[in-house]
């Protein structure tokens, strides 16, 4: 009698063909968090060079970062429905064309308008990086990926202050600030014709996704009626148009999710899918991920203020600053995803950690030395946040895709960038308005207001972290897909459990 034993199945690996797609599918990840940043250095030569007055310059900062969060789910589900490499490359030549057309702008009003159409494009590029990586990356390596998506997103948001306060400086062929949007257009031109030679199309059997114009539209416009107060409502003083404006984002945004529910229930595809939401494997991360943006948005809009206004540092000293931070934050990223698949939930953890620790030694210096601090001084503090980011954010966004199927890619992607900016943008607006009212006039008493926001950070990232040892605790350290959620979403799908997070 012989026994035959069954072949060992080995996990797949992803192919060099992956890689290379991941590399250039990431050039959208780093524009769009170049362009997010690099405004912040340029307003003073826009005052200056095209007579912006404040409100437009309140909107070509506020006015990209609002079009980007209001079309990312829309984005993402364009992707299921046409494509992952053809929204790319639209979304790519799109937002080429905008930078373009933001560097030969002649008037405030025309700079504004190619800003919005810029975070359009953004919000059509953007999400199918993390689609193709939930797609095309077996589930065992996706925190390898993801940790890169973490890694490029930090080194976008250095460069953009960086690059463009040497760009500005530099004063390149005498192009001022139009040159810190012209560097976009021969960047994305590359990366455009790369993305149609190595991205791969769609399988030939692969199902055409149906689209939902009236969802699309629905979240749109309840995440500008969000955003527009968020972003325009401390620097004018919370008028009526603001209340308005919340009020009604509430009415669409219940009324839109009425929709969307109504349409599952038909068996049809929302834009954003409830039972998704529902999910605990993806729902609990996608919280976390939200905390740490609330977090992350307002820390890097108050040390900047600190830096320039509170302890008068120039743009490109407080740049600096800042470098060690993000170098940090960047190699962090890239190693949590091994780090993770080695050592489960004590990485992040860790990280949480060495974020509050930092955050903590940077309140202590502030308060202890005052407007005498110096702004290079607090490049140990700042660095040892940016290793604890670092090993915190990757690892959040690897867990919430871990149990995404590929036909829900999109729509995952979609919504996690949008609560991404989404918080983002409320940490700037609720706890900026704390900064601003307990720093005094002209900011003089910066270091009380960093105190006392950095208190309300450190309660962020520790919530987070409680979030996510809670989750370790309630599945015996394991992530899994919780059996009545999966069964809710994909009838007759079987379970199957997983590490915490995928990763590497």
């Amino acid at each position: 009698m012989t026994s035959t034993t069954p072949p060992v199945r080995r996990p797949a690996v992803p192919s060099p063909a992956e890689w290379r797609m991941l590399a250039v599918a990431l050039t959208a990840t780093l524009m769009a968090s170049f362009d997010l940043f690099v405004v912040n250095v340029a307003t003073e030569a826009l005052r200056t060079g095209l007579h912006a007055g404040d409100a437009a310059l309140e909107l070509v900062v506020s006015g990209y970062g609002s079009a980007y969060a209001a079309g990312l789910v829309t984005g993402g589900r364009l992707g299921d429905r046409y494509g992952h490499r053809r929204m790319f490359v639209t979304g790519m030549a799109a937002f080429t064309a905008a930078s373009l057309l933001c560097g030969l702008a002649r008037s405030p009003g025309e700079l504004v308008a190619a800003r919005l159409a810029q975070g359009l494009a953004a919000a059509v590029m953007v999400p199918q990086v993390l689609s193709l990586v939930t797609l095309r990356f077996p589930a065992g390596h996706r925190g390898r990926a993801t940790a890169w998506y973490g890694a490029v997103s930090g080194i976008g948001a250095v460069a953009g202050q960086l690059l463009g306060g040497l760009l500005l400086q530099a004063d390149v062929l005498g192009l001022g600030w139009r040159a810190v949007f012209l560097v976009n257009v021969p960047v994305g031109v590359v990366a455009a014709l790369l993305a149609l030679r190595l991205l791969p199309p769609p399988a030939p059997d692969a199902p055409r996704r149906g689209f939902d114009p009236r969802g699309a539209a629905g979240v749109t416009l309840t995440v500008a009626l969000l955003l527009a107060p968020l972003s325009l409502g401390r620097e004018q003083g919370w008028p009526a148009w603001t209340w308005a404006s919340l009020a009604l984002a509430a009415v669409t945004g219940a009324v839109t999710l009425r929709g969307q529910r109504a349409l599952r229930a038909r068996g049809g595809e929302p834009v954003i899918d409830p039972v998704l939401l529902r999910t605990r494997s993806f729902a609990r991360p996608l919280t976390a991920v939200g905390l740490f943006q609330l977090y992350f948005g307002a820390y890097m809009f108050t040390l900047a203020l600190l830096l320039q206004a509170g302890l008068g540092a120039p743009p490109f000293t407080a740049a600096l600053a800042f470098l060690p931070q993000a170098v940090l934050f960047s190699a962090a990223s890239l190693l949590s995803g091994r780090l993770t698949a080695r050592y489960g939930t004590a990485v992040p953890l860790a990280g949480s950690a060495l974020a509050v620790v930092g955050l903590a030694l940077l309140a202590a210096q502030v308060l202890a030395k005052g407007r005498d601090t110096g702004a290079l001084t607090l490049m140990p503090e700042l660095a040892v946040v940016g290793l604890g980011n670092g090993l915190l954010l990757s690892p959040l966004i690897g867990q919430a895709l871990s149990g995404v199927r590929g036909p829900d890619a999109g729509a995952a992607s979609g919504t996690l960038n949008t609560v991404q900016q989404l918080a983002g943008s409320l940490g700037v607006t609720l706890l900026g308005t704390l900064f601003f009212t307990l720093s005094g006039p002209d900011l003089t008493a910066a270091h009380h207001g960093t105190a006392a926001v950095t208190g309300v950070f450190i309660a962020l990232v520790t919530a987070v972290a409680l979030m996510m040892r809670d989750g370790r605790r309630r599945t015996g350290g394991r992530a899994v897909l919780d059996p009545s959620d999966d069964a809710r979403a994909h009838p007759g799908a079987r379970e199957v459990p997983r590490r915490f997070p995928e990763g590497a």
